[in-house]
């Protein structure tokens, strides 16, 4: 049994009652009587027992006293846990000290002392403190905090109320506090905080989150060591609507020229203090309508000073354009948690520190670091080049190299990004004549330290043509709409000016494909090639490659599979290949075909690659590869050539015998017989050259349309184009332009049509030469009526506001 008695001059209350939401499966036994709840008040003496072994599964305490400094007495000294002999429960400890709120008491904690916690944050031990001030009736929750921390001191402006929740098993008979003296302290509180050595702790405003009273003031009082430096960071806060006055914050730091420094919440806080200071929260007077919250939860990090903390580096932005560099630690945006141990700060003035700090173009900064490990930061930067109009733009050339004021910096490069951006009829060409690109492929993997990521994204499509390292053979890549390129390092490596870069881009006329890349390779190379990867081409995208085969040297061409890998909802994909030579035949493929056999190629050839809508979103990855052999001499055709020589030599002396004999023959006699004369009637010319009684020319294993329909042709000198996208051979030098798919309107018709499976009887009526590409002849416009269907042909949308008059946007 357990037997508690309370003296009346004590003021203390305890009440032991079931836990929220238990049955009742064990009770309070008092002479005989069964209860679920037991209060006993000053001046009783009780003998309970329980009716289970366990009772602390089941029961709760609560110990409250009163203490009144207002009539009486205060009594200053150690608070004791009263009364003794209790039964081991969950227990709770509250004093309510009632006060005047001229006079402000001051509790003061053990040398374990406190560390405050957020609003649902567990203590580790389970003890925990929760202090609450009481102003004109209104509690205002100071906050809750754990032992074995910084704070050893707060003193409250009024009245207290203290508690102290205890878990059952641990046996403390100690509060751990004591309430020192009372004096005026004119403001809702202040909370001194000591920190030994290097250290770091977290703060909240009263009320956190709920907000910050009205129109109060209170104060932090950090004790720091004269040979340390502490720093402020605010990670969490929000303002109030003021009516009158201005939330803000107030430092005092002995030694400055200008106590109290005045800052706002969204400033950068003081950082690299020597010493001591105050820091203080000013709040305003709220709109009574709509008041708005003014929290604050910010930390306190003190460490050593850093040796190299007046070296400074000169970062000179002040010729760079459109440019922003930050700064910051390891894991920056996505993980940057609150600073637990000595960190590294950035400073852009002695007093002015962060983990992260942005420096943008147009200025010179001198910048130094508080740090004992560099390689724990990184640089992130970003940097926007655009064109408005391609008079202004075609002719220049930029750089995509990072500034020397980067590189000169003792930290680690973590990712360059250049946004380009341009109109929808300006292109972005982007070269690397020496290094040459890679693309990143599981047969041919990067193993450089560093490597371009390049995308180009419009509002309907995404492109991600995935990663590129230098030591490659692309030599020119051409993209339609914005480009990002994205500059990114690996291991420990640091771009200086020992590490090459070749990187550069301009802005070029209209393309007709999304992507174009022109291939130089290394004659004993074996390269490869890939549709964007891993991510695929997307639905009605079209890709181009020109390779260069170098002379004396034959091109191997051959793909990784037998066919495309997808089957399309709507429209069709292909694949087209073109030697870029006269007469050279085009290859065409459809993804319901074969691909071509590994097959030689003898001169530059075209690649293209275009994509349908596939049926379930399957990605249309496609991978070629390119080898070189040197070209071999073939004997037959020397001695062909030679006997070739000797016919054409010998036709020439007979030509020759023949003339010098006709000069000898005088012209015939008017009335003779002469043989050669034609005696048919005059009628239609034929087709034919000659008679068909004297050869047998009209004898045909193949009758080839040219022959049928040429002179059709020839009464049209090539001029008149057919009315519906049928197959015309490719005649003729491509240039710098690629074979292209039909034109993506005539595609998707097939995808307006009321029945999708369904095609247009152009489709229907021939097989593969309704699917390969119609090109232009040299001084014909080019048509743009397809693009027009799609809604793109006559718009001009500006990316960027053309704010200079030369069009240009850097």
């Amino acid at each position: 049994s357990f037997t508690v008695s309370l003296h009346k001059a004590d003021n203390t209350t305890v009440t032991i009652k079931l836990k929220p939401g238990l049955l009742p499966s064990c009770r309070i036994r008092m002479k005989n009587v069964f209860r679920t709840e037991l209060k006993i008040t000053p001046g009783e003496n009780v003998t309970f027992t329980f009716t289970c072994s366990t009772p602390e599964k089941y029961f709760i305490m609560e110990i409250q006293k009163n203490i009144d400094c207002v009539s009486g007495l205060c009594p200053f000294g150690d608070v004791h846990l009263y009364p003794l002999g209790l039964p081991r429960l969950n227990r709770t400890y509250s004093w309510d000290v009632k006060a005047s709120t001229k006079a402000g008491l001051e509790l003061k904690f053990s040398t374990s002392w406190l560390r405050q916690i957020e609003p649902g944050e567990t203590c580790p031990d389970s003890v925990s403190y929760n202090i609450s001030s009481c102003i004109d009736k209104a509690m205002v929750n100071i906050g809750t905090f754990c032992r074995n921390g910084s704070v050893s001191r707060i003193k409250l402006l009024g009245g207290v109320f203290m508690s102290l929740h205890l878990p059952w098993h641990l046996p403390l008979t100690t509060s751990g506090f004591n309430i020192a003296n009372r004096s005026s302290i004119k403001r809702l509180c202040i909370i001194e905080s000591i920190l030994k050595g290097e250290s770091s702790i977290t703060l909240m405003s009263p009320n956190y989150p709920l907000g910050f009273p009205e129109d109060e003031l209170m104060t932090w009082q950090f004790v720091i060591p004269s040979n340390m430096r502490a720093s402020v960071f605010f990670h969490n806060y929000s303002l109030s609507n003021c009516e009158r006055k201005e939330e803000r914050v107030e430092y005092y730091i002995p030694g400055s020229p200008s106590n109290p420094e005045v800052f706002k919440l969204s400033d950068s806080q003081p950082a690299n203090i020597a010493g001591s200071f105050n820091m203080s929260l000013q709040g305003c007077d709220q709109d009574a309508q709509n008041p708005g919250i003014l929290r604050l939860l910010f930390q306190v990090v003190v460490q050593h000073p850093q040796v190299d903390e007046n070296v400074t580096h000169l970062v000179d932005l002040s010729k760079e354009k459109n440019m922003t560099v930050t700064i910051h630690v390891e894991g920056w945006p996505s993980h940057v948690p609150l600073m637990s141990e000595p960190i590294c700060l950035i400073c852009k003035d002695p007093r002015t520190c962060d983990r992260v700090l942005t420096l943008t173009s147009g200025s010179i900064y001198r910048i130094s670091f508080l740090c004992k490990d560099l390689s724990r930061l990184r640089i992130t930067a970003e940097k926007g080049i655009g064109c408005m109009d391609i008079r202004f733009c075609q002719r220049k050339i930029y750089s995509l190299s990072v500034p020397k004021a980067i590189t000169r910096l003792p930290i680690r490069l973590y990712k360059f990004i250049w946004k380009l951006l341009a109109t929808d009829m300006i292109n972005v060409e982007i070269t690397s004549l020496s290094l040459k690109l890679q693309q990143d492929v599981p047969e041919q993997r990067c193993n450089t330290n560093y490597s371009y990521s390049i995308v180009s994204a419009t509002p309907e499509t995404k492109l991600n043509l995935g990663v590129f390292c230098p030591g490659g053979s692309i030599e020119k890549i051409q993209m339609r709409n914005n480009i990002t390129i994205s500059l990114k390092m690996f291991g420990k490596g640091l771009i200086n000016e020992s590490v090459p870069q070749d990187l550069k881009m301009s802005f070029v006329p209209h393309i007709k494909d999304e992507c174009m890349f022109t291939v130089s390779p290394n004659p004993k190379a074996e390269v490869y090639l890939q549709t964007p990867w891993p991510y695929g081409l997307p639905p009605y995208v079209s890709i181009s490659w020109f390779i260069v085969v170098p002379s004396q040297q034959t091109a191997r061409l051959a793909f990784s599979t037998d066919r495309m890998g997808i089957a399309c909802e709507t429209g069709r994909a292909f694949v087209n290949i073109k030697e870029e030579t006269l007469g050279a035949e085009e290859i065409v493929r459809r993804e319901d075909e074969l691909l071509p056999q590994p097959r030689n190629m003898h001169h530059n050839f075209w690649v293209n690659v275009s994509n349908c809508k596939p049926v379930d979103k399957t990605p249309l990855t496609l991978q070629f590869w390119v080898t070189f052999a040197d070209k071999q001499i073939d004997l037959g055709v020397i001695l062909g050539v030679v006997a070739g020589a000797g016919v054409l030599t010998a036709i020439g002396l007979t030509v020759y015998c023949v003339k010098k004999k006709k000069k000898k023959i005088q012209n015939p006699m008017v009335g003779v017989y002469n043989a050669n004369v034609n005696t048919q009637m005059p009628g239609k010319k034929g087709l034919l050259g000659k008679g068909r009684q004297n050869n047998e020319s009209h004898v045909y294993a193949v009758i080839d349309d040219a022959v049928v329909y040429g002179h059709l042709l020839k009464e049209s000198n090539g001029s008149v184009a057919p009315e519906v996208d049928v197959y015309r051979p490719f005649d003729g030098p491509i240039g710098s332009l690629p074979p292209s798919p039909p034109p993506f309107s005539f595609r998707k018709d097939i995808k307006r049509s009321s029945n999708a499976e369904e095609e247009p009887s152009s489709l229907l009526d021939t097989d593969q030469d309704t699917y390969t590409f119609a090109h232009h002849k040299s001084g014909q416009s080019e048509d743009n009526g397809d693009a027009n269907k799609n809604g793109k042909g006559d718009t001009n949308v500006p990316l960027l506001e053309n704010k200079e008059q030369d069009g240009l946007v850097e």
